[in-house]
């Protein structure tokens, strides 16, 4: 049996999409949620879509309530034990990398958590300890007390004569040597869905990078008001994780209207309906959406972000890992931040 665990929903997503690629449902998807409602209100969504494949689905509470973290540890530890394969979508998550110290299979799958699998995959090819990008510092001490954790996960994640480390991506990574890249086609995704009504105006994706503390929330609601202006956006997709006070005010500033997806924008914009043209940050979906959309004549654009749009307490790496999430994307037309309101996005997706 495969064991999966996903803690959001584009990472259910793609185990679906990675059971769908190997052509059998011997996986249990174990649900590990997280606290906020919309992550919450997807994934009970996707874990449908699952169980209508003839997939287990298991949903585990280990966050928020006292003692949850090891009541889940404790039930999971059988499951994990006689596993032959176990899937993850957060490497970088430090209670999925506790739950790896438990594990004696030989063979492990990383499937996309969106651009998170970019950093995950170059920072094991330098070698380096695993941190999301957009982490300043060192994390202060509970980073230090789950060194040790981190450190025996990284060693989980690569290959050797007895174990076997799998990627499955829609990401453009160069993975170190014995790693195995499976393209992520988002097969499942247009067989099961689509193809979309496509509307004369355009769509917007948002982005958390506000909330993650990235950039200002000042220039992005600029931006999302010159975008909208220029290429006659009508609706804004919400990320799941931005505020409620934040799109309130950019509903104010631009009348927008904001919609909170209940699946993920991939399956959203596949079942339409969906603007002729799609308008979004460096995101995962300027990689994901063309593969989801291919063929259906739906353009995608992606902004950049302008340097003096980051704060301060930006992580050093943020500017460069996000020119090369757009840099790397495919089938998309680009956008410099500056010139926003001149260039309209032309590039369709192409057939294939």
């Amino acid at each position: 049996m495969n064991l999966a665990f996903v803690e959001s929903p584009v990472q259910l997503l793609n185990v679906l999409e990675w059971t769908h690629t190997r052509g059998g449902t011997d996986t249990m998807i174990v649900v590990l949620p997280p606290v906020d409602p919309m992550s919450r209100g997807q994934l009970r969504r996707m874990a449908e879509l699952a169980r209508d494949e003839g997939i287990t689905v298991r949903w585990q509470e280990a966050r928020g309530e006292t003692g949850a973290p090891l009541k889940a540890l404790r039930a999971l530890t059988g499951l994990i034990r006689k596993a032959e394969r176990i899937v993850i979508g957060d490497p970088f998550s430090r209670y999925v990398q506790l739950l790896l110290s438990l594990v004696r299979t030989r063979r492990i799958t990383v499937v996309d958590d969106g651009t998170a699998t970019m950093e995950f995959v170059a920072q094991l090819a330098r070698g380096e300890r695993l941190v999301r990008w957009h982490r300043r510092g060192s994390g202060g001490p509970r980073e230090l007390l789950l060194a040790p954790v981190t450190s025996a996960a990284r060693r989980s994640f690569t290959p050797s004569a007895s174990r076997t480390v799998e990627v499955f991506t829609a990401m453009p990574v160069e993975a170190p040597e014995g790693i195995e890249v499976t393209a992520n086609t988002f097969a499942w995704t247009r067989e099961r869905f689509g193809p979309p009504l496509i509307t004369k105006g355009a769509d917007l994706v948002g982005t958390s990078l506000v909330e993650t503390g990235v950039i200002d929330p000042a220039p992005y609601e600029q931006a999302v008001t010159t975008l909208a202006r220029a290429h006659g956006a009508t609706r804004y997709f919400a990320h799941r994780r931005e505020s409620a006070d934040k799109l309130h005010a950019l509903e104010s500033a631009t009348g927008l209207e904001i919609v909170r997806p209940d699946l993920p924008l991939e399956l959203i914009a596949r079942r339409g309906p969906i603007g002729h043209t799609v308008l979004s940050f460096p995101s995962t979906v300027v990689h994901t959406l063309p593969l989801a959309l291919v063929g259906t004549g739906v353009k995608v654009a992606v902004c950049d972000i302008a340097p003096e749009w980051l704060r301060d307490t930006a992580s050093p790496r943020a500017q460069g890992f996000l020119s090369g999430v757009t840099e790397t994307a495919k089938d998309v037309q680009r956008l410099a931040p500056w010139r926003a309101t001149a260039v309209t996005a032309v590039t369709a997706v192409t057939e294939g």
